[in-house]
């Protein structure tokens, strides 16, 4: 027998949580085989077998909470196929503490079972530790359930938890008696039911949604945040594109987008502004000389902040596909923990679902973080002149116990400067 063990999961990364099993006990499993997936705070990634052989046993459920090194499974020896159902029956008796011989002797059960019915002891002993467990959480009589077929399902676990959720506490109010009765009309809930339950939907947050909540709460309640705003005209850079990206794409077979300037600005603006290039750790400041640019990115489980490292020392071209890479690694799902790990400085640019103003939260444990928004023509005086001009808000929150007003609006005028003289980034550079 070998122990499924859980893996290294990167820098500052503890524990995961177990997102779904590929795998069901008495399987035949190949070395190399994915069987598991595990969630952390920053990726999912999948645990495979080290050898061929049968599952032999789950050690630890969906939903559940493991450490680097933990024991979460085992594999056995056999192929799986013939025995699969005889032996996953059998681990799952040992599981519960039960001999082979319990499902015929149903008096002996304890709880649910004592009413001496086949059908719930069967049901009792057919059930995965998994779905046991599930089952014990929300006070669920397995002998009650009825199961698909010849076991006892999450689908079926889960089906009894919605209709004991529906019933409210109208149950255990019988069980405790006539004072329970009295008392019950007294008792308000705090949030009265709505009577459309059943088209309610419920969703449970995945590791990542819960991590993110958890983040954005932390970094409000532990920075001293402010944000700053400024108003850039993007005419310049605009024209400049229009006048070069067939070219700069045949060239380089990278298409010129915004985020290139804009990174290159935040580059120039870091390097002039260093405090905002920086780390607080308890009484130290941490001023960092290199400028890994963190560039949010949406995907269907929330926002994700990938890393363009050392992008002082990137092309135009470099930026662009660098950041193009990123965004297709997250939207499928595999970006690596090294992508998501570190980063001195974030961009985010809400204008691409349309935004016009918005006030970025912090990237812990950076200081500031940049908002780019929708460009959006303005009638603007220029010489003396009204002129429509496509502009674009930008914001900049930052750590107030770090930074200063004053350090923060010149930082942001600076990228302002340079964005409206797009040329001068190459002397930047």
């Amino acid at each position: 027998m070998a122990d499924i063990y859980v893996p290294e999961l990167g820098e500052s990364v503890a524990d995961a949580t177990v997102g779904k099993w590929l795998k069901q006990e008495g399987e035949a499993v190949k070395s190399g085989e994915a069987l598991v997936e595990l969630e952390t705070d920053k990726i999912n990634f999948e645990v495979e077998a080290e050898e061929d052989g049968v599952l032999e046993s789950i050690a630890k459920g969906e939903g559940e909470t493991v450490e680097v090194g933990e024991v979460i499974g085992s594999i056995g020896e056999g192929s799986g196929e013939p025995a699969a159902s005889e032996d996953e029956g059998a681990s799952e008796e040992a599981g519960a503490g039960a001999e082979e011989e319990a499902p015929e002797e149903p008096a002996g059960d304890s709880g649910g079972s004592s009413n001496g019915s086949s059908g719930g002891s069967e049901g009792e002993f057919r059930a995965s530790p998994t779905v046991r467990k599930l089952a014990a959480e929300y006070e669920i009589d397995l002998a009650s359930i009825a199961g698909s077929g010849s076991r006892v399902t999450r689908e079926d676990v889960e089906r009894a938890i919605r209709e004991k959720d529906r019933g409210g506490a109208q149950p255990a109010a019988e069980e405790n008696g006539s004072a329970a009765k009295e008392s019950a009309p007294k008792a308000q809930p705090s949030v009265q039911p709505s009577g459309r339950e059943d088209q309610e939907e419920r969703i449970k947050f995945s590791r990542r949604r819960q991590t993110i909540a958890k983040r954005l709460v932390e970094s409000q309640q532990t920075a001293a945040m402010l944000t700053t705003f400024n108003e850039v005209d993007m005419t310049a850079v605009m024209d400049l594109r229009r006048r070069r990206k067939d070219e700069f794409n045949e060239r380089t077979g990278a298409r010129l987008g915004f985020m290139s300037f804009f990174t290159k600005a935040a580059v120039a603006a870091l390097k002039a502004y260093p405090n905002v290039n920086a780390e607080l750790q308890e009484t130290e400041l941490v001023l960092k000389k290199y400028y890994d640019i963190g560039v949010a990115v949406s995907t269907d489980e929330g926002l994700v902040v990938p890393v363009l490292r050392d992008a002082d020392r990137k092309s135009f071209a470099e930026i662009e596909s660098g950041i193009a890479d990123l965004a297709v690694k997250a939207r499928d799902g595999k970006l690596s923990l090294a992508d998501l790990s570190g980063g001195t400085f974030t961009i985010t640019n809400g204008g691409i679902f349309g935004s016009l103003l918005s006030t970025p939260i912090l990237t812990m444990p950076q200081v500031a973080i940049l908002g780019m928004h929708k460009i959006q023509e303005r009638p603007m005086v220029v010489d003396g002149e009204v002129k429509v001009r496509p502009m674009m808000y930008l914001a900049l929150s930052y750590d107030h116990r770090v930074i200063d007003g004053r350090e923060a609006v010149s930082f942001l005028v600076r990228i302002k400067e340079l964005i409206e003289d797009p040329e001068s980034l190459l002397l930047e550079g």
